[in-house]
């Protein structure tokens, strides 16, 4: 599922770039796969709990996969969205406006913390997951950044406002990849260290 939603994120990114409309079709499809897959470790880990009444680390790992899992079919939802935005364009985006909004950069980090979580999951890493955290600022600040980058841009070119307001839209829709790896970066440390960093101004 790490794999998927990443490949997924990837692909949306293709779709931008490359004014693929028929990429974004396929993306919308295979939202279906994510959905079915975090339903059934939904079950699985329902079943675990069933069978075997976990407890101490197999209780953490449990919980720490239902949160991860949700978190990561959300991610899923967000490369659908990016998609169906982008099935709708009727020209490609503007080279100086992807440039001068950042969404290159963003894109490129939101798939590497896509990358690094899953590494992190992967290896037991808590180090790894700490390094999401980092990331997760560069997309708060490509983001904190995109309205007055926005803003100029519309200024000097008033015949594409609509591109202009859906690449902020994206840049929004990117940083939330970022604020739900994060959670799950969280629920790596709790798992492997039983630190609860949620809600923890140190995190």
């Amino acid at each position: 599922m790490f794999a998927l939603v990443t490949i997924q994120l990837a692909e949306a990114r293709k779709v931008l770039f490359n004014y693929d409309k028929n990429l974004a079709e396929e993306i919308i499809k295979t939202e279906k796969r994510v959905n079915t897959q975090e339903l059934q470790i939904d079950r699985t880990c329902e079943d675990f709990f069933a069978l075997y009444n976990p407890v101490a680390v197999d209780l953490r790992y449990i919980l720490a996969v239902l949160k991860i899992n949700n978190n990561l079919e959300r991610n899923g939802d967000i490369a659908e969205g990016i998609a169906k935005l982008l099935v709708d364009v009727d020209k490609p985006f503007a080279e100086e406006l992807l440039q001068s909004s950042n969404l290159v950069k963003m894109f490129d980090e939101a798939i590497n913390i896509m990358e690094e979580a899953e590494m992190a999951f992967a290896n037991e890493d808590t180090e790894i997951a700490r390094n999401v955290f980092k990331l997760d600022k560069t997309l708060d600040q490509i983001n904190a950044e995109a309205n007055f980058q926005i803003t100029a841009y519309i200024r000097n070119n008033l015949d594409n406002v609509e591109q202009a307001l859906n690449v902020l839209s994206i840049i929004r829709k990117l940083e939330r990849v970022g604020d739900h790896t994060k959670n799950i970066a969280e629920e790596i440390i709790f798992y492997v260290e039983a630190k609860v960093l949620k809600h923890s101004k140190k995190s």
